[in-house]
């Protein structure tokens, strides 16, 4: 039966990858040329307190009937019961894993004395692949003791499978919303399987700004929206005018905290597009140990959180270096602006970087809440009896310390972000002033044409009453009655009558017509409309009856 089950995993698993690739190839086509857009993040399957993870509520929820396999290939199923098939495959926590074949591991470990450490896992050094018909090796090595001098080991795994993801997850029992936030872009940040005196479980899951430099993108203006129905999409790559692109990259972190040894696992889902690759932070991590300062700290404190803060400052190096940049793009813009006038596409690049800084501060935000996250969420090994309380002391004011030189660069970064959106509102101010001096101008031009055709109206009315007499002596003079052509049988008694019967007839006409006249009541109907002249009889009579009264009162 569990050979069987096995086997279904293995099917079910191919179909996937199978359509996956199918998609892939059918977007080659069409490769980005710029790092593609970072999915919108659904919150609510953000930490383990929400009951219902990646449940669909329309469908009725059911217990799952299949079997579960007990080894690590039965992850997370066998780990997390009130995980089922449905939650996982809605997820994606495998299917994404699928399109890789191998994963690359590197190691690092920090030593009881403080000392960075390259790992020698079986003989075979710091770095290690595991494809296909390797799992069982690599997960030897996991459940192997360690030498007892280790303070904290480190993994960095790179392009995860399928196969990598469940024996960590078993390993080291695992959320798996660790593992959904990073490979679907979730903000998280939680504390899970706190034990007193012995350890506990915390996760962060932190996107950040940074800067893809130069070539693979061409120096040209951000993307503009030239359709006005075309939506600014925030979590999408930002293009500045020197050919650097601004992005998304992703920190996701998972640290198992305990008395003798501790471990952190560093996830990178999508290494593509220079974003943070397993090998670029465990080597950056390497050079943290070369530090004379933080090399103190991990002397005088044996607390691995220390660690956890140490790779929260990559992500301020990069904000930093992005927000620096984009000060000299802001800059470059507020040129255009004072040389260039009514231009709607640099109105529309200004909006769309004050768009991008909005949504920049909310990330800083959430950078912020993950430090303070760190800084109160204290390590409940460090109050075993293996730690005295002047190490308990040292650690508590230290992490404070630290915690706040972090904070107060993260503040400094926002402060920095501030200013750029208050330059670009003082941008744009300017931008729509040109705008509205430019339609001024116009307006002027059409009034002063207006008094040119007045005049010219004038002309041709003064034009026509010189004319005007000698046109009625004509019409006169003309006209068949027998006062003046003998002969007819109309008479000017009988022209008077129906001229001046038409006369009244239109204007009854064109009155009743009009909706709006000092002749109707306000939104009068039209039968009210058409016994006008009785009704404006009748006013006229009222008035002068009342006028008569008043009068003699």
């Amino acid at each position: 039966m569990t050979a069987a089950k096995a086997l279904r995993m293995q099917c079910d698993d191919l179909n996937i990858a199978l359509q996956n690739f199918a998609q892939a190839g059918s977007d080659s086509a069409n490769t980005p040329l710029r790092p593609p857009t970072v999915p919108a993040p659904p919150y609510r399957h953000a930490a383990p307190s929400g009951p219902w993870p990646w449940m669909d509520f329309d469908v009725d929820s059911t217990t799952s009937t299949t079997v579960i396999e007990p080894s690590w290939r039965g992850y997370p199923q066998s780990q997390f019961g009130n995980w089922t098939p449905d939650q996982v495959r809605r997820s994606k926590m495998l299917e994404k894993c699928l399109v890789n074949k191998t994963s690359t591991v590197y190691w690092m470990d920090v030593r009881d004395d403080g000392i960075f450490a390259r790992s020698n896992m079986g003989g075979k050094g710091d770095t290690m692949v595991v494809g296909p018909g390797q799992e069982d090796g690599f997960w030897d090595m996991l459940i192997t003791g360690r030498p007892p001098n280790i303070r904290i080991r480190s993994i960095f795994v790179d392009d995860l499978t399928s196969p990598v993801l469940r024996m960590l997850g078993t390993r080291y029992n695992i959320e798996p919303f660790f593992f959904t936030s990073s490979i679907n872009w979730i903000p998280s940040r939680y504390q899970e399987a706190s034990t007193h005196k012995k350890g506990d479980h915390i996760t962060i899951t932190l996107p950040f700004v940074r800067t893809l430099h130069g070539s693979r993108t061409a120096p040209t203006s951000p993307p503009l929206s030239h359709l006005t129905n075309t939506p600014i999409d925030i979590q999408a790559s930002f293009p500045m005018s020197d050919g650097n692109t601004l992005f998304i990259d992703l920190l996701a972190i998972h640290m198992v905290r305990g008395v003798k040894t501790s471990t952190v696992i560093s996830y990178h889902p999508e290494s593509t597009w220079c974003r943070t690759s397993a090998k670029r932070l465990h080597t950056l991590m390497q050079l943290v140990g070369g530090s004379v300062h933080w090399q103190k700290i991990f002397d005088k404190s044996k607390d691995p959180t220390f660690l956890f803060l140490a790779i929260l400052w990559y992500a301020l190096y990069a904000w930093d270096e992005s927000l620096e940049l984009l000060y000299n793009h802001s800059s470059d813009l507020e040129s255009r602006v004072l040389q260039t006038q009514n231009n709607i596409e640099l109105t529309q690049e200004l909006h769309i970087l004050q768009a991008h800084l909005l949504y920049y501060q909310a990330l800083l935000h959430n950078f912020e809440a993950s430090v303070r996250f760190i800084a109160k969420t204290q390590n409940p090994a460090m109050e075993s009896s293996d730690f005295s309380d002047e190490q308990r002391t040292v650690t508590k004011e230290l992490m404070e310390a630290e915690s706040e030189n972090l904070l107060g660069e993260i503040d400094r970064l926002e402060m920095r972000r501030e200013k750029l959106s208050n330059r670009l509102k003082n941008m744009m101010n300017l931008a729509f002033a040109d705008i509205n001096i430019e339609d001024n101008s116009q307006t002027r031009r059409l009034t002063q044409a207006t008094v040119r055709d007045s005049a010219a109206m004038k002309q041709i009315s003064y034009l026509t009453m010189v004319f005007l007499p000698a046109s009625l002596l004509a019409s006169v003079f003309g006209m068949n009655v027998m006062e003046i052509n003998e002969g007819t049988f109309l008479t000017l008694d009988r022209y008077v009558e129906v001229s001046i019967s038409l006369t009244l007839f239109t204007v009854y006409i064109v009155i009743t017509l009009q909706p709006y006249s000092s002749f109707h009541d306000p939104d009068a109907p039209f039968l009210r409309r058409a016994v006008w002249p009785i009704l404006t009889l009748c006013k006229v009579m009222t008035k002068t009856r009342v006028k008569t009264e008043e009068d003699m009162a």
